[in-house]
């Protein structure tokens, strides 16, 4: 197997392009005899649920999209995306798919998305290679994008559906992974340690961490209470909240952690001789300490507190890019990213007379890796990618991408907005050299966000912004920059909101991060099939491996009309080009209707929303 060269070993030259085509066939061809690859993915997926081969992640999610396919004397055919759980060992071995019965009676399966189970089959350069234990590819089918080629088996009924997910879901839960153990925080170098900061622990997020349960018992309808927002009619109708891509509800213990910080603990952190202070910034260090163990951080150093995705992107192309990116170099990105994954580039390439390459995607949303491989080379100096598409839903193969891109000596940034309210994240496994996410899609406030950096690359970047907090000394001939993080927080940060977004990760975390993964592809394979038997009915994005997006659009009718429809039977999607214009572009559109999914939405909530786009597709043609 070809080697990896360290981008930061002595002497290290960026590969040629007929390396870089060696390597990913060697990554992407071999498949699981490659196991380096592939057994670190399925270790990380062993970790994350449970450290146990019998512990399995919500039995329904896995029933409610096979129950009724599965079974020859019910549809025949085999599922997309539901995967046997797969120890280390049982790679390369023959992919075995239990019945419906066998389904119902013990716990087999495991939920998640195939990338992180098989992630072989996911990032295979040629979608016709096989090997040795491959899956059927039968079961790699992505769901129907039309209603001609949906499956004329009916969804099972709502009440079926929601037994079979709660069935049995108690005893499979008895293995759930423990609460991370939160690394501690020393006081900012230079400051003046007026309150003793290294020496004080971080007893509210302790606490927090030792009073919550590691997992409970999977109920939609029961975590859909604790959203006040939830509780209201609009227009005289329950809401259904499907807007959750955009921004997410925000739980009471989230609503309770503000209004209790604001009404006692109130202050600017750091350097302040007393009380308040102590306690704020407590409070405040304690959640990024809990974010560094939330997304498996090697230290919260490396934790930068943002306003959100957007200015985290921003302030790696400014601070990181403008350093290493040169006229003629290039910037790799896929065709479906996010505005914020594209402008802060595109600037960047003007200022210095660099080039964006677009890496194409299938008419599904895959991104090609064919072509991706083929726009790696020498003058990469940065991969933009985002972890999941917030238009199309797709989740792209990260680990091997970056990978890749690591080869050509080339940064990857990595766009989590939607990536971590959905899946488990490690960014050391992974691969990546920044992540980024929002607070507001995470079930916490607005105005925070999190840039994740690997501590080295952080530290050999200048400042991004100016001010206080982010120095050492001034001087009127120089200044010194404080440590990590403090030297890219300038200013007053955003405490309050980031005390928020640490209680809306412990909610995050007591419910589950896999369970939610598992119960949100269960309301996807229900809202993928009952959308598609709407006539004139078009899905946007239908890949095999995708989160919990259901893009469409409907034959003859516009987008908003269809949105304000919705709205009056109380049901609430996003209508329009979602800041990802280039990939609807692709599609010939200007904008998609958006219902996505969060962990409190119901199979209640999908009937509803397909009931009432039947309706609008009747009622809005006459």
């Amino acid at each position: 197997m070809t080697v990896l060269p360290s981008p930061g070993a002595d002497g290290f030259e960026p590969p040629d392009e007929e390396f870089v085509s060696r390597l990913a066939n060697e990554i992407f061809r071999e498949g699981p005899e490659l196991d380096d690859l592939a057994a670190r993915d399925v270790e990380q997926l062993d970790s994350v649920l449970g450290h146990a081969q019998d512990a399995a992640v919500d039995l329904g999610a896995a029933a409610a999209r096979s129950a009724y396919r599965t079974d020859p004397e019910l549809a025949g055919g085999v599922p997309s995306g539901v995967i046997p759980y797969a120890s280390p060992d049982s790679i390369g071995s023959p992919v075995s798919r239990p019945s419906s019965s066998a389904l119902r009676s013990a716990p087999l399966g495991v939920q998640l998305p195939a990338e992180m189970a098989e992630p072989w089959r996911h990032l295979s350069l040629d979608p016709g290679l096989t090997w040795p234990g491959a899956p059927d590819p039968v079961s790699a089918a992505a769901p129907p994008s039309t209603a001609d080629e949906a499956t004329s088996t009916p969804a099972p009924a709502v009440e079926g559906l929601r037994e079979l997910e709660r069935s049995s879901v108690a005893d499979l839960l008895t293995a759930a992974t423990e609460a991370p153990v939160r690394p501690s925080m020393a006081a900012p170098a230079g400051s003046d340690e007026l309150y003793f900061l290294a020496s004080r622990s971080h007893a509210v997020a302790d606490d927090l961490v030792a009073s919550t349960p590691s997992a409970l018992p999977y109920d939609s309808d029961v975590l859909r209470r604790d959203f006040p927002a939830l509780q209201q009619n609009v227009h005289g109708k329950r809401l259904v909240w499907l807007d959750n891509a955009a921004t997410t509800q925000k739980p009471q213990s989230v609503i309770d952690a503000l209004a209790s910080f604001y009404a006692r603990d109130n202050s600017n952190v750091h350097r302040g001789a007393h009380e308040l202070a102590k306690r704020a910034t407590d409070a405040y260090e304690g959640a990024r300490a809990t974010v560094a163990a939330f997304i498996g951080a090697a230290s919260p150093q490396e934790v930068i507190f943002v306003r959100g995705t957007t200015e985290a992107i921003n302030l790696v192309a400014q601070a990181y890019g403008r350093s290493v990116v040169g006229e003629g170099d290039e910037i790799v990105l896929p065709l479906l990213e996010h505005h914020s994954n594209i402008v802060p580039w595109q600037l960047l390439a003007q200022e210095k007379g660099a080039k964006l390459r677009p890496v194409q995607i299938t008419d599904r949303g895959d991104v090609l890796l064919d072509h991706y491989a083929s726009l790696l080379g020498p003058r990469t100096r940065i991969v933009a990618l985002s972890h999941v598409s917030n238009a199309l839903g797709t989740i792209l193969p990260i680990e091997g991408m970056a990978a890749m891109a690591r080869a050509v000596g080339a940064v990857v940034v990595v766009d989590g907005a939607q990536g971590v309210p959905h899946l488990p994240v490690d960014v050391q496994r992974l691969g990546a050299d920044f992540y980024a996410f929002s607070g507001h899609k995470l079930y916490g406030p607005t105005g925070v966000g999190v840039l994740w950096g690997r501590q080295a690359l952080l530290e050999s970047m200048p400042p991004w912004q100016g001010g206080g907090q982010m120095i050492k000394t001034v001087t009127f001939e120089s200044t010194t920059w404080n440590d990590l993080p403090y030297k890219f927080e300038a200013g007053t940060g955003t405490v309050g909101p980031a005390v928020g977004l640490g209680a809306a990760i412990d909610y995050v975390t007591q419910v589950g991060v896999p369970y939610i993964a598992a119960h949100e592809q269960a309301l996807l394979a229900h809202g993928t099939e009952a959308l598609t038997s709407v006539p004139g009915l078009r899905l946007i994005g239908t890949s095999a491996h995708k989160a919990g997006v259901l893009s469409f659009v409907l034959e003859d009718l516009g987008i908003e009309e269809i949105g304000q429809f919705l709205d009056q039977e109380g049901i609430a999607v996003r209508a329009g080009h979602h800041c990802a214009q280039p990939v609807l572009r692709h599609y010939g559109l200007a904008g998609t209707v958006r219902p996505s999914l969060g962990l409190y939405n119901t199979h209640e909530d999908v009937e509803a929303l397909a009931t009432a786009v039947h309706r609008a597709a009747k009622t809005l043609r006459r």
